[in-house]
């Protein structure tokens, strides 16, 4: 799966810039982080991320019945959450299997000021 707008990161994956709580967001690095808020706003998407999160790995099959919602539609909403980058899927079969993605998932605290617990 590819990740489109994924959050500007250095060679050593720390995010562009300093967390919000330290500084301003400019501009250019509010847009690129936007799609990730962005694709969390949906109440659909949100319990579908919460629901991989929660587990190691997560095949699509098993995220119609928890959200209520068709496969057509949740293959949707998954995509959205892929091409902001926070989630990853491998097909096997005629099934996309979806894990977090835990670079993106730093960076994304890490601009929120999360310190990292050691």
């Amino acid at each position: 799966m590819a990740i489109r707008n994924p959050l500007p990161l250095t060679s050593n994956d720390t995010v562009c810039c300093a967390p919000v709580t330290e500084q301003a967001l400019s501009s250019q690095d509010a847009a690129d982080i936007a799609p990730v808020f962005a694709a969390l706003g949906d109440p659909v998407r949100l319990q579908l991320f919460s629901l991989i999160a929660a587990s190691e790995e997560s095949c699509s099959c098993d995220l119609e019945g928890p959200v209520q919602r068709s496969q057509p539609t949740v293959s949707h909403h998954t995509k959205i959450l892929a091409d902001a980058g926070l989630i990853m899927g491998d097909k096997r079969g005629r099934w996309v299997w979806w894990r977090v993605n835990p670079v993106r998932l730093a960076a994304v605290r890490r601009v929120l000021g999360e310190v990292p617990t050691p």
